[in-house]
């Protein structure tokens, strides 16, 4: 891959799912038919290419994105391979913020599931065109017509088949391309390497008329030329259809759907035709928007996908490696990169020198002397840059958009073994919180404690896992408790002073501050603006009330919980020259926010997870009555084979220790999963029953 390829063949995609739909075992049969890897490894095995921190193996499930770049009839494609896992979602967003395209796998038998509906939709936040893999094909109870009606129902997304799966279960055999009307088989004697087009089985040519109509039907109704063709009876050739199919899904008015079972090496060859086929590459997606260096929306800038236009690129994820330190993984919008080359850190105001440029084989690497427009690399020794800074030419400063994640739910109080190692502790969580967004630690100013966050139980018990092996620490670490927010439910306006008499009756100090505080819109956040009339105050003033807001913010009236959701509106200020610092109005700004904050009818607000319970039928009323005493609200309940799904939203703080109650009320054939969905108050009735902890 030393040449150039043309931006037009380049591919940037990232592998997204549900946990154990097939993302890292279809990654593997990726990277063996384009030649990467030339022995297949297995997840279970614990030897797959792009898993390949200790926990993945040992578990059997992707913690880290993985980065990989291949070849596949001349266009390079530069995979990300994404967890599956709800606790891991930080690295399907911060993906999904740098791709151009997604493929979006699905479990033949179980569908659309709640973690596939969580990444659907981060790839519509970030207008990502995707296309469908349909995997499991092979799998008893595998139901290709139902996935496409669970697709269309749920995700509210035109699905068109391109392929049909040649048998269901143990009677999959191939695979019909509804394109060419030929039907693929596969040579399990090479593990899939090898495989021929035959004619359709009659068997399956009514069904294969079938789809190939509502392919034909979909693709006229984006394109009037071919609507007009296709209702004259005329036929349309495979290339008009791929066309007008990969201008749908570019529109994101289509998604294409493949099928197949990598497991057992069918398919996948022609999932890799349609990446090719319909994903779109830099160019496709064209021109960047950014903004300048002051960050305001009015100054917007943008990049072209070209190597001779001003460098700018956004750093979506840092990573601890053992041999190179901290390295920063960067997806390059326009210009071109060299080894020596100084960048500006345009979010931190930093100058950054570019040492190294990496191209990464998950934890391969190969050195480049340059990198072009379009390209995902690797950059190791970043001082400054962290998870979604913008680096550009100093020349021409431009701000990309950050990344969003998903808050931290989940408190844990941890300490090292020995006093010897407390300084290492925090060292060590200080990197993991460089490395991932939804990672937080503080220390309780009274107590001395350290308090870890995360998204999940699982997303903790790797934190402490990787302390002791890769930092040699053993901790101590309590009992896992929710992480709850405040907010206020009136509008009030509160005036801080803040006073300190000097000797003689007057005062030495001043400060003096008008706030009206207003209930925000969930998961806004703490806003501050600046409402006064008149330039009342010295310039540098009023960012340090911000500051002053925002740090107060960080501890509520109700419980001492971070207070969210809020509107803080600077109103009113008086201002004495010989008497007033900066120090002085963050001391007023305080005073005005805690005692609005108490005025204010604050209340508890406690994380809120969508919980999908799979139980046997006879279980399913004692299933309903746990959630319902676990103060859920069911949502709904559909029948899968001899099978039910309950879907309800529970509060986190109920649901500790779910899974073993689970087992007992299903005999262990139940299983559930559980993703964030929002932050609701607290009922005032818990609040009393001290369930809540303070």
């Amino acid at each position: 891959m030393a040449h150039r390829i043309p931006i037009e063949q380049l591919r940037n995609i990232g592998i997204i799912a549900h946990i154990d739909a097939g993302k890292t075992t279809t990654t593997e049969r990726i990277l063996y038919y384009t030649g990467l890897i030339h022995r297949m490894g297995e997840v279970d095995e614990g030897t797959a290419f792009t898993d390949y921190m200790e926990q993945e193996r040992e578990r059997g499930i992707t913690i880290t994105s993985a980065a990989v770049t291949c070849l596949w009839r001349g266009y390079q494609i530069n995979i990300i391979d994404t967890p599956g896992h709800v606790d891991f979602t930080a690295e399907v967003q911060r993906a999904l913020r740098v791709l151009d395209g997604a493929v979006v796998i699905f479990c033949g038998v179980a569908g659309v599931q709640p973690q596939s509906e969580a990444v659907w939709h981060h790839a519509d936040r970030y207008d990502v065109p995707r296309i469908a893999y349909v995997n499991k094909m092979d799998r008893l109870g595998a139901n290709f017509a139902r996935v496409l009606e669970m697709i269309r129902q749920r995700l509210g997304s035109r699905p068109v088949a391109v392929h049909l799966p040649m048998g269901e279960g143990e009677a999959l055999s191939g695979v019909i391309d509804l394109i060419t009307l030929q039907a693929y088989v596969f040579d399990p004697e090479v593990y899939g390497a090898r495989y021929e087009a035959l004619s359709i089985p009659s068997s399956y040519w009514d069904t294969a008329r079938v789809y190939r109509e509502q392919l034909l039907e979909a693709i006229a109704d984006t394109d009037d030329t071919l609507l007009e063709r296709y209702l004259s009876g005329k036929e349309l050739h495979p290339e008009e259809i791929r066309s007008a199919l990969r201008k749908g899904t570019l529109q994101r008015q289509l998604v294409p759907v493949c099928c197949g079972s990598s497991l057992r090496n069918i398919g996948v060859q022609l999932l890799l035709d349609a990446i090719v086929d319909y994903l779109p590459s830099p160019s496709d997606i064209g021109p960047v928007r950014g903004y300048g260096i002051n960050g305001r929306a009015e100054t917007t800038e943008m990049r072209p996908p070209d190597d001779e236009a001003p460098a700018a690129a956004l750093c979506f994820k840092v990573l601890s490696d053992p041999y190179v330190g901290r390295l920063s993984f960067i997806r390059i919008y326009s210009g071109t990169l060299r080894q020596g080359q100084i960048l500006l850190n345009a979010t931190a105001g930093k100058q950054e020198r570019l040492h190294k440029l990496l191209r990464m084989y998950a934890n391969r690497r190969e050195e480049l002397n340059e990198a072009r427009a379009g390209d995902i690399i690797a950059i190791p020794s970043l001082r400054f840059s962290r998870t979604g800074d913008t680096l550009c030419d100093p020349q021409h400063p431009i701000i990309f958009e950050p990344i969003h994640f998903s808050p931290p739910v989940i408190n844990q109080a941890i300490e090292a073994r020995t006093a010897a190692d407390q300084d290492r502790l925090l060292e060590a969580l200080q990197r993991f919180a460089d490395e991932d967004p939804t990672f937080e630690y503080c220390v309780d100013e009274e107590t001395g404690q350290i308090l870890i966050r995360g998204v999940g139980e699982l997303h903790l018990e790797i934190i402490v896992d990787r302390l002791q092996r890769e930092f040699g620490i053993a901790a101590r670490v309590g009992r896992p408790y929710v992480s709850y927010r405040e907010t206020i439910t009136e509008a009030v306006q509160q005036e801080g002073k803040f006073l300190r008499a000097a000797q003689g009756g007057s005062y030495s100090h001043y400060g003096h501050v008008v706030l009206e505080l207003l209930p925000g819109e969930r998961n806004s956040g703490v806003i501050f603006e600046n409402a006064l009339t008149e330039p009342l105050l010295p310039a540098p003033f009023v960012p340090a009330i911000e500051r002053a807001i925002r740090s107060a913010a960080v501890s509520g009236p109700v419980a001492g919980y971070p207070v969210v959701d809020i509107v803080v509106r600077l109103i009113g200020a008086s201002y004495r020259e010989s008497e007033s610092s900066e120090t002085d109005y963050q001391a007023a700004a305080t005073i005005a926010f805690r005692e609005g904050t108490a005025r204010a009818k604050p209340v508890l607000l406690e994380p809120v997870m969508l919980v999908e319970v799979l139980a046997p039928e006879e279980a399913l009323g004692d299933i309903l009555a746990d959630l319902s005493a676990r103060r859920g609200r069911i949502e709904s309940v559909e029948v899968q084979g001899s099978f039910h799904l309950a879907r309800a939203y529970v509060p986190l703080a109920e649901m500790f220790g779910y899974v073993t109650q689970l087992r007992s009320l299903t005999q262990g054939r139940g299983a559930y999963t559980m993703l964030f969905s929002h932050y609701e108050p607290v009922p005032q009735k818990v609040v009393a029953g001290e369930k809540v902890t303070v």
